[in-house]
């Protein structure tokens, strides 16, 4: 399983930092070949090639807005949780913290940094667009 911690400081306040990084559509911006759609629990996030590919299903599970969003990922290929939190700074900025653990079914144990290295690198791409 992959275990990361995504952490960035924005010069706006936890309103504007929230909105930004709960647009869940606006997430497709920053995951390459996905498309994000919305469910009665959460969303669900399909990357594919034409017809092939794959639902990564999330549920809200924990909304405290806006500072607080904790995803159960349920997915056939993808599992874990994601929480994402904004803390105002006394300067009026934020810091947006993004934990994810997550495990991609069929990758061993053995290769569990790689895993971390690719998602804090696409998670850290997606904060990256979701904040500027």
């Amino acid at each position: 399983m992959a275990q990361i911690r995504i952490v960035r400081e924005v010069p706006y306040g936890v309103e504007e930092a929230w909105g930004r990084v709960t647009d869940w559509e606006r997430h497709s911006s920053g995951v390459p070949l996905t498309t994000i759609t919305r469910t009665r629990d959460g969303f669900v996030a399909r990357t594919a090639v034409g017809p092939l590919g794959f639902d990564d299903p999330m549920d809200v599970v924990d909304w405290d807005p806006p500072h607080r969003c904790r995803l159960v990922k349920r997915g056939r290929i993808v599992t874990g949780e994601a929480e994402i939190l904004c803390a105002p700074r006394p300067d009026g900025g934020c810091t947006v913290t993004w934990v994810e653990d997550l495990h991609v079914r069929g990758v061993p144990a053995f290769a569990a940094p790689v895993e971390a290295a690719a998602a804090r690198r696409l998670f850290g791409s997606l904060l990256d667009r979701l904040l500027s």
